[in-house]
């Protein structure tokens, strides 16, 4: 798989889980980067492989006009494509975020467009399969979900086997 950034929003309550999830299934997404986000909310991937100066300007703009984001991470839910998620609530200030950072890069739908103009946010788990299910993975996170969390990063990370890290983050602003 080739690499690719993603503007995410880390969610430190579910990381050990999530990187642990990641690790079953491939070492090399297991970034030594110690704020590197493995739980997170997508707000918008694939971004610019190599974002020039004023489009970190623009970012930091955005990141600074937008409040911290409590959520309560509860209903574990399944995509067509079989993954299994978080689906946060309220999803309202999410939504809001990616359409801002949609409005200012429109060259960057989410997800390239492959689920049409507005994606649903969720925090990954897992993948379905023979023997991964909802129900299954409802039990592995039974200690941990619900969550309520807020967030209060926007990192823009790169993803890509053995070469996961974060490339630069900003904090959400209180008085946003």
């Amino acid at each position: 798989m080739p690499g690719h950034t993603v503007l995410q929003l880390p969610v430190p309550a579910l990381e050990g889980w999530v990187r642990e999830r990641t690790r079953h299934y491939d070492t090399g997404f297991v970034s030594t980067d110690p704020g590197f986000g493995h739980a997170h909310i997508t707000a918008l991937a694939p971004f610019a492989r190599s974002p020039r100066p004023e489009q970190l300007a623009m970012i930091a703009d955005i990141a600074a006009s937008t409040a911290p984001i409590t959520v309560r991470l509860n209903e574990i839910d399944q995509f067509p494509d079989g993954i299994i998620h978080l689906r946060p609530v309220p999803d309202h200030p999410l939504r809001s975020l990616t359409d801002a950072l949609v409005a200012a890069f429109p060259q960057y739908p989410p997800y390239a467009g492959k689920f049409g103009p507005h994606a649903d946010p969720h925090l990954t788990l897992d993948a379905a399969s023979d023997v991964v299910s909802v129900e299954s993975t409802r039990r592995l996170v039974a200690g941990l979900v619900p969550v309520t969390c807020t967030l209060t990063e926007l990192q823009l990370t790169w993803w890509e086997s053995d070469r996961c890290h974060v490339m630069q983050q900003w904090s959400l602003n209180p008085g946003g």
